[in-house]
Protein backbone atom coordinates (compact mmCIF):
# COMPACT_ATOMS: atom_id res chain seq x y z
CA UNK A 1 0.00 0.00 0.00
CA UNK A 2 1.67 3.06 -1.19
CA UNK A 3 1.39 6.93 -1.21
CA UNK A 4 1.36 8.72 -4.51
CA UNK A 5 4.58 9.95 -5.79
CA UNK A 6 2.97 13.15 -4.90
CA UNK A 7 3.47 13.15 -1.57
CA UNK A 8 6.94 11.48 -1.18
CA UNK A 9 7.77 13.88 1.69
CA UNK A 10 4.67 12.27 3.74
CA UNK A 11 5.37 8.66 2.64
CA UNK A 12 8.65 9.37 4.02
CA UNK A 13 7.48 10.27 7.11
CA UNK A 14 5.23 7.40 7.62
CA UNK A 15 8.06 5.00 6.85
CA UNK A 16 9.88 6.62 9.42
CA UNK A 17 7.66 6.44 12.32
CA UNK A 18 6.64 2.89 11.46
CA UNK A 19 10.55 2.29 11.33
CA UNK A 20 11.23 3.56 14.55
CA UNK A 21 7.87 1.90 16.68
CA UNK A 22 9.01 -1.04 14.74
CA UNK A 23 12.64 -0.91 16.26
CA UNK A 24 11.94 -0.07 19.54
CA UNK A 25 9.36 -2.88 19.91
CA UNK A 26 6.55 -0.69 21.55
CA UNK A 27 3.03 -2.60 20.54
CA UNK A 28 1.15 -0.48 17.86
CA UNK A 29 -1.83 -0.63 15.35
CA UNK A 30 -2.08 0.96 12.24
CA UNK A 31 -5.34 2.09 11.74
CA UNK A 32 -6.71 5.20 9.74
CA UNK A 33 -7.24 5.06 6.23
CA UNK A 34 -4.59 2.48 5.81
CA UNK A 35 -6.41 -0.29 7.91
CA UNK A 36 -10.05 0.59 5.73
CA UNK A 37 -8.07 0.39 2.30
CA UNK A 38 -6.34 -3.17 4.16
CA UNK A 39 -9.94 -4.71 4.95
CA UNK A 40 -12.28 -3.07 2.16
CA UNK A 41 -9.88 -2.38 -1.02
CA UNK A 42 -12.45 0.21 -2.05
CA UNK A 43 -9.27 2.25 -3.82
CA UNK A 44 -9.86 5.49 -1.45
CA UNK A 45 -7.27 7.81 -1.36
CA UNK A 46 -5.19 6.61 1.45
CA UNK A 47 -4.33 10.43 3.40
CA UNK A 48 -4.29 9.99 6.99
CA UNK A 49 -2.34 7.22 8.92
CA UNK A 50 -3.70 6.47 12.84
CA UNK A 51 -1.65 4.73 15.21
CA UNK A 52 -3.26 2.72 18.12
CA UNK A 53 -1.47 2.09 21.25
CA UNK A 54 -2.14 1.31 25.09
CA UNK A 55 -2.43 4.29 27.00
CA UNK A 56 0.17 3.27 29.20
CA UNK A 57 2.66 3.07 26.47
CA UNK A 58 2.18 6.74 25.61
CA UNK A 59 5.38 8.07 27.47
CA UNK A 60 7.81 5.42 25.75
CA UNK A 61 6.33 6.26 22.33
CA UNK A 62 6.83 9.96 22.99
CA UNK A 63 10.33 8.96 24.31
CA UNK A 64 11.33 6.72 21.45
CA UNK A 65 10.03 9.43 18.55
CA UNK A 66 11.52 12.43 20.24
CA UNK A 67 14.86 10.82 20.51
CA UNK A 68 14.20 10.21 16.52
CA UNK A 69 14.05 13.79 16.62
CA UNK A 70 10.70 13.85 15.87
CA UNK A 71 8.15 16.61 17.52
CA UNK A 72 5.15 14.58 20.03
CA UNK A 73 2.21 16.36 21.29
CA UNK A 74 -0.21 15.06 24.42
CA UNK A 75 -3.69 16.73 22.33
CA UNK A 76 -6.49 15.48 24.45
CA UNK A 77 -5.56 13.67 27.74
CA UNK A 78 -8.25 11.39 27.18
CA UNK A 79 -7.69 10.10 24.17
CA UNK A 80 -5.45 11.42 21.43
CA UNK A 81 -1.99 12.09 20.68
CA UNK A 82 -0.31 13.22 17.74
CA UNK A 83 3.57 13.55 16.25
CA UNK A 84 4.68 15.61 14.07
CA UNK A 85 7.17 16.40 11.34
CA UNK A 86 7.00 19.89 9.30
CA UNK A 87 3.18 19.83 8.22
CA UNK A 88 2.92 16.31 8.57
CA UNK A 89 1.32 14.63 11.41
CA UNK A 90 0.46 11.32 12.42
CA UNK A 91 -2.37 10.83 15.10
CA UNK A 92 -1.78 8.71 18.16
CA UNK A 93 -4.61 7.00 19.31
CA UNK A 94 -5.53 5.64 22.91
CA UNK A 95 -8.98 5.74 23.35
CA UNK A 96 -12.06 7.53 21.95
CA UNK A 97 -13.44 10.98 21.53
CA UNK A 98 -16.48 10.10 24.00
CA UNK A 99 -13.81 7.79 26.40
CA UNK A 100 -15.93 4.51 25.58
CA UNK A 101 -13.87 3.02 23.27
CA UNK A 102 -10.38 2.19 25.16
CA UNK A 103 -7.26 0.56 23.09
CA UNK A 104 -7.05 -2.51 25.68
CA UNK A 105 -5.08 -5.94 25.21
CA UNK A 106 -8.20 -7.35 23.12
CA UNK A 107 -7.41 -4.86 20.31
CA UNK A 108 -3.48 -6.69 20.08
CA UNK A 109 -5.07 -10.33 20.65
CA UNK A 110 -7.34 -10.16 17.56
CA UNK A 111 -5.05 -7.87 15.41
CA UNK A 112 -4.77 -8.88 11.57
CA UNK A 113 -0.91 -8.92 10.56
CA UNK A 114 0.17 -7.23 7.37
CA UNK A 115 2.81 -5.08 5.58
CA UNK A 116 3.19 -1.39 4.94
CA UNK A 117 5.91 0.46 3.09
CA UNK A 118 7.70 -3.08 3.27
CA UNK A 119 7.82 -3.08 7.02
CA UNK A 120 5.33 -5.95 9.02
CA UNK A 121 2.50 -4.21 10.59
CA UNK A 122 -0.60 -5.72 13.16
CA UNK A 123 -3.87 -3.56 11.81
CA UNK A 124 -6.67 -2.53 14.03
CA UNK A 125 -8.99 -5.58 14.32
CA UNK A 126 -12.41 -5.09 12.19
CA UNK A 127 -14.97 -5.39 15.67
CA UNK A 128 -13.01 -2.42 17.13
CA UNK A 129 -12.59 -0.30 13.91
CA UNK A 130 -16.45 -0.63 13.67
CA UNK A 131 -16.94 -0.06 17.62
CA UNK A 132 -14.79 3.01 17.46
CA UNK A 133 -16.56 4.51 14.09
CA UNK A 134 -19.81 3.58 14.82
CA UNK A 135 -20.35 6.61 17.57
CA UNK A 136 -18.92 9.70 15.26
CA UNK A 137 -21.91 11.40 14.11
CA UNK A 138 -20.78 14.98 13.86
CA UNK A 139 -22.12 17.44 11.98
CA UNK A 140 -18.90 17.65 10.69
CA UNK A 141 -18.26 14.05 10.28
CA UNK A 142 -20.46 10.96 10.18
CA UNK A 143 -18.44 7.72 10.01
CA UNK A 144 -21.77 5.31 9.11
CA UNK A 145 -20.17 5.29 5.64
CA UNK A 146 -17.22 3.73 6.96
CA UNK A 147 -19.07 1.05 9.01
CA UNK A 148 -21.70 -0.15 6.96
CA UNK A 149 -18.40 -0.49 4.01
CA UNK A 150 -16.81 -2.62 6.55
CA UNK A 151 -19.82 -4.41 7.10
CA UNK A 152 -20.04 -5.46 3.94
CA UNK A 153 -16.32 -6.32 3.31
CA UNK A 154 -15.73 -8.04 6.51
CA UNK A 155 -19.34 -9.27 7.55
CA UNK A 156 -17.96 -13.04 7.12
CA UNK A 157 -14.88 -13.03 9.40
CA UNK A 158 -16.18 -11.16 12.12
CA UNK A 159 -16.74 -12.31 15.67
CA UNK A 160 -20.09 -11.08 16.16
CA UNK A 161 -20.31 -12.33 19.44
CA UNK A 162 -17.05 -10.10 20.68
CA UNK A 163 -18.48 -6.90 18.55
CA UNK A 164 -21.51 -7.12 20.09
CA UNK A 165 -20.16 -7.44 23.93
CA UNK A 166 -17.56 -4.18 22.76
CA UNK A 167 -20.98 -2.30 22.60
CA UNK A 168 -21.85 -3.25 25.61
CA UNK A 169 -25.45 -0.97 27.38
CA UNK A 170 -24.45 0.94 23.84
CA UNK A 171 -25.83 -1.87 22.30
CA UNK A 172 -28.77 0.27 20.41
CA UNK A 173 -25.86 2.01 18.60
CA UNK A 174 -24.99 -0.74 16.67
CA UNK A 175 -28.73 -2.15 16.27
CA UNK A 176 -29.02 1.35 14.10
CA UNK A 177 -25.86 0.79 11.91
CA UNK A 178 -27.33 -2.94 11.14
CA UNK A 179 -31.15 -1.56 10.52
CA UNK A 180 -28.99 0.97 8.34
CA UNK A 181 -26.85 -1.55 6.46
CA UNK A 182 -29.97 -3.76 5.44
CA UNK A 183 -31.11 0.00 3.97
CA UNK A 184 -28.52 0.78 2.28
CA UNK A 185 -27.82 -2.82 0.81
CA UNK A 186 -31.14 -4.20 0.60
CA UNK A 187 -29.40 -6.83 -1.28
CA UNK A 188 -26.97 -7.57 1.11
CA UNK A 189 -28.97 -7.24 4.29
CA UNK A 190 -29.01 -11.73 4.88
CA UNK A 191 -25.49 -11.45 5.08
CA UNK A 192 -26.10 -9.99 8.36
CA UNK A 193 -26.68 -13.17 11.39
CA UNK A 194 -30.31 -13.59 11.68
CA UNK A 195 -28.99 -14.44 15.55
CA UNK A 196 -27.69 -10.96 16.36
CA UNK A 197 -30.46 -8.94 14.60
CA UNK A 198 -32.78 -11.47 16.69
CA UNK A 199 -31.40 -10.37 20.07
CA UNK A 200 -30.37 -7.07 20.02
CA UNK A 201 -34.51 -6.68 18.70
CA UNK A 202 -35.09 -8.47 21.64
CA UNK A 203 -33.17 -6.20 23.94
CA UNK A 204 -35.15 -3.46 22.25
CA UNK A 205 -38.35 -4.96 22.82
CA UNK A 206 -38.15 -5.51 26.49
CA UNK A 207 -36.11 -2.43 27.11
CA UNK A 208 -39.05 -0.65 25.47
CA UNK A 209 -41.45 -2.12 28.41
CA UNK A 210 -38.86 -1.84 31.20
CA UNK A 211 -39.71 0.50 34.22
CA UNK A 212 -37.32 4.50 33.77
CA UNK A 213 -34.63 4.52 35.83
CA UNK A 214 -35.28 6.55 38.94
CA UNK A 215 -32.13 8.66 38.57
CA UNK A 216 -31.22 12.17 37.47
CA UNK A 217 -31.89 11.73 34.05
CA UNK A 218 -28.78 11.60 31.23
CA UNK A 219 -28.90 12.72 27.70
CA UNK A 220 -26.03 9.44 25.77
CA UNK A 221 -26.09 12.27 22.69
CA UNK A 222 -23.13 13.82 23.40
CA UNK A 223 -21.61 10.15 23.46
CA UNK A 224 -22.01 10.53 19.47
CA UNK A 225 -21.43 14.03 19.04
CA UNK A 226 -19.46 16.62 20.91
CA UNK A 227 -21.29 19.82 20.19
CA UNK A 228 -25.07 18.90 18.91
CA UNK A 229 -26.23 18.14 22.02
CA UNK A 230 -24.78 21.08 24.31
CA UNK A 231 -28.56 22.46 25.02
CA UNK A 232 -29.80 19.65 26.49
CA UNK A 233 -26.52 19.31 29.60
CA UNK A 234 -26.18 23.34 29.37
CA UNK A 235 -29.91 24.39 29.34
CA UNK A 236 -32.60 21.66 29.54
CA UNK A 237 -31.15 19.76 32.26
CA UNK A 238 -29.77 16.50 31.32
CA UNK A 239 -26.76 15.05 33.16
CA UNK A 240 -23.72 14.66 30.33
CA UNK A 241 -23.33 10.69 29.89
CA UNK A 242 -19.86 11.63 29.29
CA UNK A 243 -20.01 12.65 33.17
CA UNK A 244 -22.00 9.59 35.14
CA UNK A 245 -20.11 7.08 37.47
CA UNK A 246 -18.32 4.66 34.48
CA UNK A 247 -16.78 7.20 32.67
CA UNK A 248 -13.43 7.51 31.83
CA UNK A 249 -13.40 11.59 30.93
CA UNK A 250 -13.12 14.20 33.54
CA UNK A 251 -14.97 17.05 33.42
CA UNK A 252 -12.19 19.64 31.97
CA UNK A 253 -11.38 16.79 29.74
CA UNK A 254 -15.30 16.98 28.49
CA UNK A 255 -15.00 21.09 28.48
CA UNK A 256 -11.18 20.59 26.41
CA UNK A 257 -13.06 18.18 24.02
CA UNK A 258 -16.19 19.78 23.49
CA UNK A 259 -15.18 23.47 22.95
CA UNK A 260 -12.60 22.02 20.54
CA UNK A 261 -15.28 20.72 17.82
CA UNK A 262 -16.95 24.53 17.90
CA UNK A 263 -16.76 25.69 14.06
CA UNK A 264 -14.50 28.94 15.57
CA UNK A 265 -12.16 26.38 16.97
CA UNK A 266 -11.92 24.20 14.01
CA UNK A 267 -11.38 27.10 11.78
Amino acid sequence: MELPAKDAKTSFFYRQVIGVLNRSCVPFLLGGGFAFEFYTHLGRSVKDMDIFIRRDDVEKTFEVLNQAGLRTELTFSHWLAKVYCEDNFIDIIFSSGNGLCEVDDFWFEHAIPGEIFGFPVKFCPPEEMIWSKAFVMERERYDGGDVAHLLLKCVERLNWHRLVSRFGPHWRVLLSHLILFGYIYPFEKQRIPQEIIGELLRRLDADLTAPTPAADPACQGPLLSRTQYRVDVEKMGYKDARLLPDSNMSPEETIDWTVAGEPEQRK
